[in-house]
C-alpha cells in the first residue's frame, strides 16, 4: 500500500468515513465531522500510521489533506501516485 493510500486510510478511520470516500480535497470543517475534536484524533492517527511526531505548529496548520501531505513531507515520509 503506498503512503498515499495509508494516509487516506488514516483520515477515513479517524473521521469515521466509509472506504471508498474521496478524502483527497477534503479541508478542516469541509464537512461536519471533521470538528476540533476529530482533528485531534486525525492527527493521532498520522502519527500512529507514520511513526512520527507532529509538533503544535504543524497541528495547527494541517488543514487539508494535502496539507498532511505536505506536512509529512518534512518528516521524511516519501509521496508517488
Amino acid at each position: 500500500m503506498s503512503n498515499l493510500d495509508r494516509l487516506r486510510v488514516a483520515f477515513r478511520t479517524a473521521l469515521a468515513l466509509p472506504e471508498d470516500y474521496d478524502v483527497d480535497k477534503l479541508e478542516y470543517r469541509g464537512i461536519e465531522k471533521w470538528d476540533s475534536l476529530a482533528h485531534l484524533s486525525l492527527v493521532g492517527e498520522i502519527e500512529d500510521t507514520f511513526d512520527v511526531m507532529i509538533d503544535t505548529d504543524e497541528v495547527i496548520d494541517l488543514s487539508s489533506f494535502g496539507k498532511a501531505v505536505e506536512i509529512l513531507g518534512k518528516h521524511d515520509v516519501e509521496f508517488s501516485g
